[in-house]
Formats: C-alpha cells, sequence, structure tokens
C-alpha cells in the first residue's frame, strides 16, 4: 500500500516589544534604583522559547527605544565612538525586524540614519516617505522565512509626526495615512511574496478616537484597528505607541479574524502570537493564530546580557552621577498639578532667560517627581524634563495667548459649584475610580504675565490676565513673543490649534527661532552656571476662589498621590 504524505504542522512564535523607551537594563538610572523589568529579564524569555525544538521564534519591536532613559540619551548625543547601544543591544538579542517610533525620529536625522546602517536587521515603516520621490525612507517590510514559512511583516509609523516635531527633525521625510500606505503594500506583498502569513508592525494605538477624532479622520494618529478593519490580509497587528495592553480578536471587512496585540511600555511586558500553520508542500492547508501578553516581572535578567554590557552600564551609572549644582530647596511636580509650583516655573525662567520673549508657556512632564535639596545631578535633569523637546520662540496675539490659556484650564481644572467639588476634571475609569480626563504633560501655565483662574466660570471664561508682570499693560491686540517648546509649538495638544484657533499649517509662520540644542540640554546649561539654584513659585497667577480651590486640592492630591 503507496504511503500518503501527511501535510507539515509548523510552530512558530512572534515575540514582540514596544515602547521599551530606554529601559534596557534592570536599572532606572533617573531613579537610581533597580527595575524589576527591562530587556534583560526579556531575553531571558526570548533564550527559553528558542530552546524549545518544536517551534521558531521570530522577534520583533515596535518603535519608540530611543528616548526615556539616560542610556539611550547618552548614546544619541554624547557618545561619538563606537556602536550605538540600541544597535549593538538589539543585534546581540537577535531582533528579525523593528518599526519606527515617533521618538525614534525625534533623535534627529544623525542618529537615526546612522542607526539603519549599524541594525543587522530591517527597520520598517512604509507611510514615511521620501518628499521628492515619494520612495519609502525606511524599509516598508520584510520577509522571513521559517520552515517553509514565509512571514511577511509591514511596518507603520504614526502619521502625526509633523504636529509634534520641528521639520528639521524629519527634513525630506513625508509622513502618509496608514490606511492608505496599508492597502498600497498589502496589494503588493500579497502580488509579489505570496506570503503564508502577514504581519501588521505598527507603531500606533488602539483608540482611533483619542483625541476627540472620529473613525474618519485623515492621518487619524491611533489608526492600527482602522487599518485591521479596512485592509483585509492581515492575520496579526501588533500596535503600539499608546502604552496599552491589548489582546483582542476582530473581524476585518471581509469577516476574516484578526488578532491584535499591544504590550504596553518599558519591556513590562511582551506581545506573544502562537502559530500554527499546516502546509502541503508550498500549499498552505490551515493556519491557527493565538494572542498572549506576557508579564516579564516573573523573569531573571538574563546574565550574559548583563556581564557583556556590565561597562556601559556602570559608565552611565557615573555620567548621571555627576553633580552640576545646588538646590537650596526641594521642588516636586506634585505641587505642580494642583497650582502656581517652583517645578514649573524654574523652566518658566530659564526659558524666559533664553529667548528673551515676554511670555513663557511650560507643563509638568512628570507626574511625581522630586529633586531634593542638596547637591544636584544631571539624573535630576531628567526628572526635572522628561523630554528631547526644543525650545521655540513663536508670535501669538494676547487674545491667542489667553485662549491659549483657557483650552490648557479647561482640559485640566474641573468648574466647581460648591467647596465639595473636585478641584480636577475627573473621570471614572474601568473599575469605577477616579482618573484626571487631561493629560498632566498639557496642563500648561503661563509666565511673565500675572492672572487668575476662576474655578467657578465655565469653560472659556476662567482666565483674567491683569498684566505683564513687570508692570506693562496687556492687550488683546497686541502680538507678544511666547518661549514654548517644539511640541506645543508644532500644535501637540492642541492648545495652538484648538485654544488659540491658529491653522496647523500657519504655525511655522508664527515661529521666530529655534534652539539647536534639546530644552533639558539648555536647562542643565543654565542650572550648571548658575551653581547654586534657589528655585520658588513667582506667585504671578492663583485659582480662585482660595476657599474652593484649597478643599479641592487637598481632597484631590488624596486622590491622585494618597492613593
Amino acid at each position: 500500500m503507496e504511503n500518503i504524505k501527511q501535510p507539515e504542522v509548523i510552530k512558530l512564535k512572534i515575540i514582540a516589544t514596544g515602547d521599551v523607551h530606554g529601559a534596557i537594563f534592570p536599572y532606572d538610572f533617573i531613579e537610581n534604583e533597580p527595575l524589576n523589568t527591562s530587556l534583560a529579564q526579556v531575553y531571558t524569555y526570548i533564550k527559553e522559547q528558542r530552546a524549545v525544538k518544536s517551534q521558531d521564534v521570530i522577534l520583533l519591536d515596535n518603535g519608540d527605544f530611543l528616548q526615556g532613559q539616560p542610556v539611550v540619551y547618552y548614546s544619541n548625543y554624547e557618545k561619538h565612538d563606537g556602536k550605538h547601544i540600541c544597535a549593538d543591544v538589539m543585534n546581540f538579542m537577535g531582533y528579525d525586524a523593528a518599526s519606527v517610533g515617533n521618538h525614534d525620529i525625534e533623535t534627529g536625522h544623525p542618529v537615526y540614519d546612522n542607526l539603519v546602517k549599524e541594525f543587522n536587521f530591517p527597520w520598517l515603516a512604509a507611510n514615511a516617505v521620501h518628499k521628492d520621490t515619494g520612495e519609502p525612507y525606511f524599509e516598508p517590510y520584510t520577509i522571513i522565512n521559517k520552515r517553509g514559512v514565509k512571514i511577511a511583516v509591514i511596518g507603520l509609523i504614526t502619521p502625526s509626526i509633523p504636529i509634534w516635531l520641528p521639520e528639521v527633525i524629519w527634513e525630506g521625510i513625508e509622513f502618509k495615512d496608514m490606511v492608505e500606505t496599508a492597502e498600497k503594500w498589502m496589494k503588493i506583498v500579497k502580488e509579489k511574496e505570496k506570503p503564508d502569513l502577514i504581519v501588521g508592525l505598527f507603531h500606533s494605538g488602539v483608540d482611533n478616537s483619542y483625541n476627540n477624532r472620529s473613525d474618519e479622520v485623515y492621518m487619524n494618529e491611533n489608526a492600527s484597528i482602522l487599518v485591521a478593519q479596512k485592509v483585509p490580509g492581515f492575520d496579526i497587528i501588533f500596535a503600539g505607541h499608546d502604552h496599552q495592553e491589548f489582546n483582542m480578536v476582530m473581524k476585518n471587512s471581509e469577516g476574516q479574524r484578526v488578532i491584535i496585540l499591544d504590550s504596553k511600555n518599558c519591556a513590562r511586558l511582551a506581545a506573544v502570537a502562537s502559530i500554527q500553520i499546516k502546509k502541503d508542500g508550498d500549499k498552505l492547508i490551515d493556519k491557527k493564530i493565538t494572542g498572549l501578553i506576557m508579564e516579564m516581572n516573573s523573569c531573571e535578567p538574563d546574565r550574559e546580557m548583563m556581564r557583556r554590557y556590565s561597562d556601559y552600564i556602570k559608565m552611565i551609572k557615573r555620567y548621571v552621577a555627576k553633580p552640576i549644582a545646588k538646590f537650596t530647596r526641594t521642588i516636586s511636580s506634585r505641587d505642580a498639578m494642583f497650582g502656581n509650583s517652583a517645578f514649573v516655573d524654574l523652566i518658566h525662567s530659564i526659558q524666559l532667560e533664553e529667548t528673551g520673549a515676554d511670555i513663557s508657556f511650560a507643563a509638568p512632564l512628570t507626574f511625581d517627581s522630586k529633586i531634593s535639596k542638596g547637591v544636584v545631578c544631571i539624573r535630576d535633569m531628567f526628572k526635572l524634563y522628561k523630554f528631547e523637546n526644543w525650545l521655540y520662540t513663536m508670535k501669538l496675539t494676547g487674545q491667542e495667548v489667553l485662549d491659549y490659556l483657557e483650552y490648557s484650564y479647561d482640559c485640566w481644572f474641573n468648574t466647581m459649584s460648591d467647596k465639595k467639588d473636585h478641584l480636577i476634571l475627573f473621570e471614572l475609569d474601568e473599575k469605577g475610580n477616579n482618573r484626571t480626563a487631561g493629560k498632566f504633560y498639557n496642563y500648561s501655565s503661563a509666565s511673565g504675565i500675572d492672572y487668575s483662574v476662576d474655578l467657578c466660570k465655565p469653560a472659556g471664561e476662567k482666565i483674567t490676565i491683569f498684566g505683564f508682570s513687570d508692570g506693562r499693560p496687556f492687550k488683546l491686540d497686541e502680538t507678544y513673543t511666547c518661549a514654548i517648546n517644539s511640541y506645543r509649538g508644532n500644535g501637540g495638544g492642541g492648545h495652538l490649534t484648538d485654544g488659540s484657533h491658529i491653522a496647523h499649517e500657519k504655525l511655522l509662520e508664527r515661529l521666530i527661532s529655534t534652539t539647536d540644542k534639546d530644552l533639558r540640554y539648555i536647562i542643565m546649561q543654565h542650572i550648571e552656571e548658575l551653581k547654586v539654584v534657589s528655585p520658588k513659585a513667582k506667585g504671578n497667577w492663583k485659582a480662585i476662589p482660595q476657599d474652593f480651590w484649597i478643599r479641592g486640592r487637598k481632597k484631590d492630591y488624596q486622590i491622585m498621590y494618597d492613593n
């Protein structure tokens, strides 16, 4: 009797990290304390899975690797010899592909253009194209072959980068809509490559309604689900950018099953797709896919990896421990969440001094950071200013300044009808607990002018500007110079577009000048020159009625911090 050949069953496991934000090693170089999750723990899990003989492992990353910890900042801007730490680590770990994130672009052409050459794997972003030719700036997709299974990985990046970053950082690149780009490359990949499995590696979030957007919004920041629904062909989509955890199954427009996985951030989780494929020669018979989000805190850091990079870790510890000045008092970002604060006013003072502007806008960029009295080091500057924004000087009318502040405070402060109301604008989470409705990093105050915030007035009527702090009158129809970070100056948060009603395409016309270094660097230089810093709240604005503010602050502080 003739033997009938049975179809071959192939098992694959795709492991994806994303939004690692510099959490390469199990150490927080900013807070000077150990971490229980990092890529060193992820690598332990990866090696365990690679040791399973019955399966092949594919390792992917979903962008935003190059920002967050001094370990990457140093390699981005301070270290000028040898391979970038991210290239060295990711090559060592054996990544098969990665997508480009918005914070990776934020590092600037010299950094990311060089990394393309240093990575031993393709860096993907099909919708980031050369402005002149329309051809992909990075790789649009890659093909991975495992045991006769052909896997296509298509990479996309959130297209909102021009809203957040100055053009000099992404000069020569145009960012296209994700759905349109996915349709284009899905057709090419299917016709040219004829893969058995198609994976989306998207540095873009799941909630396409974020920031009051609708499903139909063109160039949606978080379009992963939109692509899954509207572009048939994807078996698995790894989402990112939003720092959320998702493991969901949905149907596309043709009724086909799509798995969507999102692994949060900072290597706390890994997104895992387990795949079983049945093939008869070159013919695909069946495929079964399940998704899993794996916690990494139960894994020990990989010893081989820790030994390999022990000298680099010691060097970064020395770098962040370098003293730069002395503070005469302790400052905390907690204070900034409720009113005028020494924490944010230190940023304001440096921005005004650096630019000579009439007005400064700034927000607390960390929710719970403290810089203690005494010697301050480089690590403390990462607490004071988290992101690598640039400093812009822009021109705004008095009315636009007023509208900017109305928008900012409406997004953060509640409208109080009595003392029992909340000071902070809260919403309920899925468990019924209070959480801030706005984002703390979008809660922007002003310096250089004196004003009040009436907590009892409705949205759009809270702010009264009395004049400049130096005694000059403030006029709504006059034009003033404003110091503002590049994220906000490019429209990030909506303060200038939705608040001040300036068309996004007109924002660059308001730009007078920009620094050629990031704001943290500028702040650090100013503080180092001062040697002794006495931070204090300027008291140029206050919330009224004061008794409402005092009681609301006490209650909401307990909700936000004591609980």
